[in-house]
């Protein structure tokens, strides 16, 4: 079993200091666990992310409806004393 990790693919990549490469084994995308990049993220039409309405589509087309009456209504004539 020892022998299998010792002989595993390395990862490859360098320190910024020594410049050595780090020497865990690699996974199957060629780096380490450490080293691997960026996650890809959650998955589409994850739940688990919504937190609120504020940017949701909805909330942003209401907000500007609000806004655009807002200003008819300052425009308005009626308003003026």
């Amino acid at each position: 079993m020892l022998l299998d990790m010792q002989n595993a693919p390395r990862c490859g990549a360098r320190s910024r200091r020594s410049g050595k490469p780090c020497q865990s084994p690699a996974m199957p995308n060629g780096r380490c666990r450490m080293h691997g990049g960026l996650s890809p993220g959650a998955p589409k039409g994850n739940q688990n992310a919504f937190k609120h309405g504020r940017y949701s589509a909805t909330y942003i087309a209401e907000k500007r409806e609000i806004a655009a009456l807002l200003r008819r209504m300052r425009a308005s004539p009626l308003l003026e004393v």
